[in-house]
């Protein structure tokens, strides 16, 4: 039954998040932001795909309980989920689940981008461990966890290329590396 719940929370959750990244890319695009990556996209998309129906599978089909570590697993669970909700709350209209830069734009430096480029990445990859773990998945974690790790080689390249030539990213932080 808590895995049942769980996914239910998790596919309202993604749902939302979609519709929300839905309304803030009409908005970008009509004040004339640009989309980079667009050919990779469908490829993310398709992982966490994966990754939810892997997830589902192996819990399912090997009949996977929760882990005697669950309270850990848990804590760290919703500690990620305070850090996406701030991450999306500090991007506000520029959050997104696509890269998509609006030139000249302020960069944002607020809320967990004070501290780290890319906060957002850190938490999904936290999620596929954390998500997978609590239910004793662990070839889902190993295996989303590499296909993860390879998504992010090639989209935080495009993001940060697409950043530095539009915006005042550069700038921005190297003038924090000072």
């Amino acid at each position: 039954m808590t895995f049942l719940i769980l996914i239910t929370l998790l596919a309202v959750q993604r749902l939302s998040e979609l519709v929300l990244a839905r309304y803030n890319e009409d908005r970008l695009k009509a004040k004339g932001g640009l989309e980079f990556g667009s050919s990779h996209y469908p490829w993310i998309v398709l992982m966490h795909l994966g990754f939810f129906s892997s997830f589902i599978a192996e819990v399912n089909l090997f009949d996977k309980d929760v882990s005697v570590l669950w309270p850990f697993w848990l804590s760290i669970f919703l500690l990620v989920q305070i850090g996406r909700v701030w991450v999306i709350t500090s991007l506000g209209p520029y959050w997104n689940t696509k890269i998509i830069v609006l030139p000249d734009a302020e960069v944002i430096v607020k809320g967990p981008y004070k501290y780290v480029k890319h906060p957002n990445y850190i938490i999904v990859a936290t999620e596929i461990l954390v998500i997978s773990l609590l239910y004793n998945a662990y070839f889902t974690a190993a295996l989303f966890t590499c296909l993860n790790a390879w998504a992010m080689s090639v989209r935080i390249p495009i993001e940060e290329r697409a950043l530095k030539n539009l915006t005042s990213y550069s700038a921005v932080f190297l003038k924090d590396k000072k």
